[in-house]
C-alpha cells in the first residue's frame, strides 16, 4: 500500500482548482498556491510546465498513484490500439478503488483505496484487496455484509456533491454496483477540466 504522499488538499491550492469538487477543499477559502509564498503573482507557465500540470493533476485525481504505477498505466494505454488519452482514462476508471469510488460506497478516493485494502469489497463474489486490481465489463462489485452497516457508507451513499455514473449500475439498498462498461473520456464525471492529451504529449516528450 503507497502511504499518502503528501496533505490531501495540497493538490487543489497548488493547482487553484478544487480538484474533486468537494465543499471541504481548502482551495473555496483561500485561492492561492501553498506555502510561504503562494500570494505571489504566478509567472506564464511554458509547454512543459502545461503539460506537467495536466498530468499532475489527473494523477491526483486518482489518490496516491504514484509516478511509476501512473507511468506503467500511460505505457499500457499506449501499446493497446486506439486513441492514448482515451485507453488511459479507460484503464484508470477500472481500477477497483476508482470503481468503488463511482459507485459511492465511499466519500473520497483515498477513502475508496483503504476500504479496498481492509478487505470490504468483493468482486464477482471473492473478496479482493488491491485497490489497482482491474476491473473488467460486466463485473458486480459489492460491499461485505459485515460492511454494509459502516456509518461512512451509509453516508458516503447519500451524499449530494456528486452522482454515480452511467457506466456503474449500483443498487444502494443492497450496496451493489455492476461496472457496465469502459468508460470513454466524456462519460467520466471530473468536476475539473482534465487534459489527457497534454499528458500524452508530456510523455511523448519526457
Amino acid at each position: 500500500m503507497t502511504k499518502r504522499t503528501s496533505a490531501k488538499y495540497k493538490i487543489d491550492r497548488r493547482m487553484g482548482e478544487n480538484i474533486w469538487g468537494r465543499p471541504k477543499s481548502p482551495v473555496n477559502k483561500r485561492e492561492y498556491g501553498p506555502g510561504q509564498h503562494g500570494q505571489r503573482r504566478k509567472g506564464k507557465l511554458s509547454d512543459f510546465g502545461i503539460q506537467l500540470r495536466a498530468k499532475q493533476k489527473l494523477k491526483g485525481y486518482y489518490g496516491d498513484l504514484t509516478e511509476k504505477q501512473f507511468r506503467r498505466i500511460f505505457s499500457e494505454a499506449e501499446r493497446v490500439k486506439g486513441d492514448t488519452g482515451e485507453n488511459l482514462i479507460g484503464l484508470l476508471e477500472r481500477r477497483l478503488d476508482a470503481v468503488v469510488y463511482r459507485a459511492k460506497f465511499v466519500p473520497t478516493v483515498f477513502a475508496a483505496r483503504q476500504f479496498v485494502n481492509h478487505g470490504h469489497v468483493k468482486v464477482n463474489g471473492k473478496k479482493v484487496n488491491i485497490p489497482s486490481y482491474r476491473v473488467k465489463d460486466g463485473d458486480v462489485i459489492e460491499v461485505r455484509d459485515r460492511s454494509k452497516q459502516n456509518a461512512t457508507v451509509i453516508e458516503a451513499s447519500q451524499l449530494a456533491e456528486r452522482d454515480v455514473p452511467d457506466y456503474v449500475d449500483v443498487d444502494h439498498s443492497k450496496m451493489v454496483a455492476t461496472f457496465t462498461r469502459t468508460p470513454s473520456f466524456s462519460d467520466v464525471p471530473y468536476p475539473v477540466i482534465m487534459e489527457p492529451n497534454l499528458v500524452v504529449e508530456f510523455y511523448a516528450k519526457n
